[in-house]
């Protein structure tokens, strides 16, 4: 049986289940997606979403707020069957998800319950989890509550950052995606409910969030660098002595141990090499291996300090 679905999403978690969904035996009769986004320079965000829909002439739908009447009558006029939902950005109503005869399913990038809420691949990374993977849940008013119906399971790799993470869940989500929907048209859906009691959140970060703490651990700063990729960008600032104050992204570091009595403060400078810099942390310290100074291009350590030498009194905040 082929089902009439819309699906409701934008960032890169969406794609590959939108184009697996697109080339499957089910009909996708619409793309309900957040409008178009200008950005800095006036340039006007790609939304890989909408271009892999229009190219095949499915009817896009970008309301400002999928909760208006208008917008509801627009997604009636569709008469899905069934809405999948992947990193939409918009709370669904009631009146919203009434509107598909079989409901609306989420694609959510955690092992719920554990991260509900808006950067659940983040705080993966961020707390040093071993695996995450991706759960498939009805949608209910409580944000990521809904019953369970599927998970996968994947181990996070050493140094991957957010991004990375990203897209092999967006990979991940497709097989189980099309194997719950199946289950839904067979009426063989499995419906777990979620424990509350085991629940954890997660918010929405901002640009300042990307600041690097240097009194944390070495261990956590490593973590941050790697959990801000590639959004809102792992940053600092350096602050040397007759030099005005430079905004950087640290790209990549690794932990090294503090080998000898230092009285450095956190965010100072310990140890220079042709090839990298050392910054001490609140316990060891990390090498700096590859950043991005404001408004140039990510570079090597090595090729940064060809163009601007530090010294062991510079230091970060």
């Amino acid at each position: 049986m082929s089902l009439r679905i819309v699906f409701m999403g934008t960032g890169n978690l969406a794609l590959p289940s939108f184009l697996a969904l697109r080339d499957s035996k089910h009909t996708l009769v619409g793309l309900v997606t957040q409008p178009d986004r200008v950005g800095r320079g006036h340039h006007q965000h790609v939304n890989p979403v909408k271009t892999a829909a229009v190219e095949r002439g499915i009817p896009v739908l970008q309301p400002d707020s999928i909760k208006t009447a208008e917008a509801i009558a627009d997604l009636k006029a569709l008469t899905p069957d069934l809405c999948v939902v992947a990193a939409y950005g918009q709370m669904l109503s009631i009146d919203v998800l009434k509107v598909p005869q079989h409901g609306t399913i989420n694609i959510h990038a955690s092992l719920l319950p554990q991260y509900r809420g808006a950067t659940p691949i983040h705080a993966a990374i961020l707390n040093g989890d071993a695996e995450t993977g991706v759960t498939i849940i009805e949608i209910e008013q409580k944000m990521d509550a809904g019953a369970m119906l599927g998970r996968a399971r994947t181990p996070i790799n050493p140094g991957e950052t957010t991004g990375q993470l990203e897209q092999r869940l967006a990979d991940l989500a497709v097989p189980l995606t099309l194997q719950v929907i199946d289950e839904i048209v067979n009426g063989t859906a499995r419906r777990e409910i979620q424990d509350s009691a085991q629940a954890t959140h997660v918010r929405k970060l901002s640009k300042t969030d990307g600041r690097i703490n240097w009194n944390q651990p070495a261990n956590t700063v490593a973590r941050h660098v790697l959990g801000m990729q590639p959004w809102p960008g792992p940053f600092t600032e350096l602050h040397q002595i007759e030099k005005l104050p430079l905004r950087m992204q640290i790209l990549a570091v690794e932990e090294c141990p503090i080998e000898q009595p230092c009285c450095a403060n956190p965010g100072g400078v310990i140890a220079v090499t042709p090839q990298s810099f050392v910054i001490r942390c609140a316990d060891n310290a990390v090498r700096v291996l590859c950043l991005k100074p404001d408004g140039k291009r990510p570079m090597s350590t090595a090729d940064f300090l060809r163009g601007r030498p530090i010294v062991l009194a510079d230091q970060f905040y």
